[in-house]
């Protein structure tokens, strides 16, 4: 789309599952986009390589989110290939389930240093560098309502990307840049659906009203959606894209 020519999106953990298609989704919109990975450099070189077939331009970048001094490279690197960052999709985040009591000491610093502390650091390093009119789009997960058991620290960790994402908005007044959040429900990727056995899956598909799971590409749609035009005007928000489980 030509009013995203010249606009570069950085997309945290696109080297598959939902980063990805939101990668090509927004390459295909007309957007320059750096494809962050954090371990196999195979699988986002083989995801850039689709989007320049295609016509569009794209950046791969190794850094773990986790590390604020590997964020702070990342943007650099995005400055010196396209001379700044205009949108910032934070998806990368992992999900080991188990109940509060059985949560180690490894696994809960593990979930809050990724999808928490991950998630900061990319926000800290937005506020000070992203372009003015830029966007801000953070994953948040329906699991913050749906208050399953085994997701605690899980739910706990992107109940707080939501408390980030509304006080980030009000933070930025003036700059013409929306931050806003998007929790799917269940989606068919291998973060989901890996070891889950078939009757589990077909249950958890039957529970929204449009009784089907998610695909990833339901998932890019609102993101494009919030970075595009179109979203100008959602400020502040969590959309919960679930299908209605929620």
């Amino acid at each position: 789309m030509t009013e995203n020519a010249g606009k570069v999106a950085m997309v945290t953990g696109a080297s598959r599952g939902i980063g990805a298609a939101v990668a090509e989704r927004l390459a295909r919109d007309g957007f320059t986009v750096v494809i962050n990975y954090s371990g196999d450099a195979a699988p986002a070189k083989a995801l850039a390589g689709k989007i320049e077939d295609k016509g569009g331009r794209a950046l791969t970048a190794k850094a773990d989110v986790s590390n604020s001094q590997a964020v702070r490279g990342m943007f650099d690197a995005a400055e010196a290939a396209f001379g700044g960052v205009d949108v910032l999709v934070n998806n990368a985040g992992i999900m080991p389930l188990s109940s509060i009591a059985d949560t180690e000491d490894a696994a809960f610093e593990r979930l809050v240093d990724v999808n928490l502390k991950g998630t900061f650091n990319t926000l800290r390093e937005a506020a000070r560098r992203l372009r003015d009119g830029g966007r801000i789009i953070n994953f948040s997960s329906s699991v913050v309502g749906l208050l399953q058991p085994t997701y605690g620290v899980y739910a706990g960790t992107k109940a707080a990307v939501e408390a980030m994402t509304s006080i980030l908005a009000k933070e930025l007044r003036g700059r013409n840049i929306t931050v806003n959040a998007v929790a799917p429900g269940p989606t068919a990727t291998d973060l989901f659906l890996n070891g889950k056995p078939q009757e589990v899956v077909d249950r958890l598909a039957k529970l929204a009203p449009l009784e089907r799971l998610g695909q990833p590409a339901d998932i890019a749609a609102v993101v494009a959606f919030l970075a595009g035009p179109d979203g100008a005007w959602i400020n502040g928000q969590t959309l919960r894209a679930n299908g209605g489980i929620i």
